[in-house]
């Protein structure tokens, strides 16, 4: 497994992802929406939200890069919308990894699972980097 680019965007997350598979002529991407994933009964997800973006990605000349839209009323600055995906099929791995980075850093998801990965965490470093931990089989 390999640690992989992850790109957010601004509600044209579709546009951008469409646009970079014609210029790498690579196949059509699979996007999943906000809409598409499992709701919580307790949170009425935004109707602006369900056509959004959460999660497509594309091999760019044998690189994963991910991409998503961010979720309305996160904060999105741009230019500063890259994250790295560190992708493996160790959970452990993932853990100390995940442990250690947050010791001097910022928690915005702790480990655990969800219904895409046996754990996803994320986290921006001491030194400002967003972090995405997912395993991966």
């Amino acid at each position: 497994m390999a640690v992989e680019v992850y790109l957010n965007f601004n509600g044209n997350c579709r546009q951008a992802v469409e646009y970079y598979a014609e210029v790498f002529n690579t196949e059509k991407p699979e996007i999943m929406t906000f809409g598409e994933t499992p709701q919580h009964p307790d949170y009425q997800l935004p109707e602006e939200a369900k056509n959004l973006v959460m999660h497509t990605r594309l091999n760019i000349n044998g690189s994963r890069v991910m991409f998503s839209d961010t979720f309305p009323g996160s904060p999105f600055i741009e230019g500063n919308n890259v994250s790295l995906a560190f992708v493996s099929n160790d959970v452990e791995l993932i853990k100390n990894a995940f442990d250690k980075l947050k010791q001097d850093g910022t928690v915005v998801m702790d480990l655990q699972e969800t219904f895409w990965s046996k754990s996803y965490g994320s986290l921006k470093d001491q030194f400002g980097i967003e972090w995405q931990f997912s395993h991966e089989e």
